[in-house]
This record gives structure tokens, sequence and C-alpha cells, in this order.
């Protein structure tokens, strides 16, 4: 369960609302700490259609939302976050026409540092395609941050 589910929601929407997640049509799972985050297969994401691979930064997308979400997961007030390492190891090419997944997990937390470990799977979680490791730094927000984002938040609830 997430630290604060309001605010995870919320963080969580707001990371798959970004320009470049919603042209993706990402979506996603965010009933646990340990968030899914998912695209439908396209041949628009292939990196090549002669190769049929779907492109890098695709994944790459994918396992920095669900490693930001996972963070978020744990947050008590909203923070800022940004990734300062990520690193992608295939095991092998993704299966075409396959919707892909990633879940990811904050395994340490020192300071303002955190390490997120995912896994990018298709139909099998426990066959994972790849696997992503992230380094995030976050920081909470300053008294006048916190007032303009609530001020933001309750003018996007009145759209």
């Amino acid at each position: 369960m997430p630290a604060q589910p309001g605010l995870f929601k919320t963080l969580f929407n707001h990371y798959l609302n970004l320009p470049h997640c919603r042209w993706l049509k990402i979506y996603g799972d965010c009933s646990s700490t340990e968030p899914v985050i998912s695209v439908d297969w396209r041949d628009e994401l292939l990196e090549n259609t002669d190769s049929g691979n779907i492109h890098g930064g695709v994944i790459t997308t994918l396992v920095d939302m669900a490693s930001a979400c996972s963070l978020a997961a744990l947050f008590q007030q909203f923070e800022t976050t940004a990734t300062l390492d990520m690193r992608i190891d295939y095991l092998k090419w993704p299966t075409a026409n396959q919707s892909i997944h990633v879940r990811a997990h904050c395994y340490r937390q020192e300071g303002q540092i955190a390490f997120i470990r995912s896994h990018c799977f298709q139909e099998d979680e426990n066959q994972p395609f790849a696997l992503g490791m992230a380094t995030f730094i976050h920081t909470p927000l300053s008294e006048t941050e916190l007032q303009a984002l609530q001020a933001y938040l309750q003018q996007e609830q009145v759209k």
C-alpha cells in the first residue's frame, strides 16, 4: 500500500499524463508500491520495420516512469524527483504484438538518493526480457512551492 494513497495517485496520473507518455499511450496499475507501467505493441513504436524490434526509447520511458512511480509511492508529501542514472540490460528481444509491462521496486534510500530495480516483461512476469536499474534524487518541496502546487491542483480539479 502506498504511504499516502491520494498523493501517490496524483503523482502517478501526473507522470502518465506527460506529453511523451500520452503519445506513447502508456497506462498503468497503481494499486501497490510496485506499480506496473504498460504500453500496447504498435508498429509505429518499432525502431526499424525490418528488424521488428521495439524502439529502445519506449523501454527507457517505461523503466523511467515505473521507477519514478515506485519512488512516489513512498512519499509522505509532494517532492521533486530527477533521474540521476539509469541502466537497462536486455536479456532477449520482446515478442512482437504483445503488450510490454514494467514493474519497479525502490529497494533502498540513502538521504535524498533512491535506488530502484525494475523488470520488463510481457505475458509472464517471471520471464523478463530486460532488467532496469535507476538512481533518483528526491527533494521535499519548500512551503512556497507547496502552496503554489496546492493552488495549481485546485485549479486542475475545476477543469
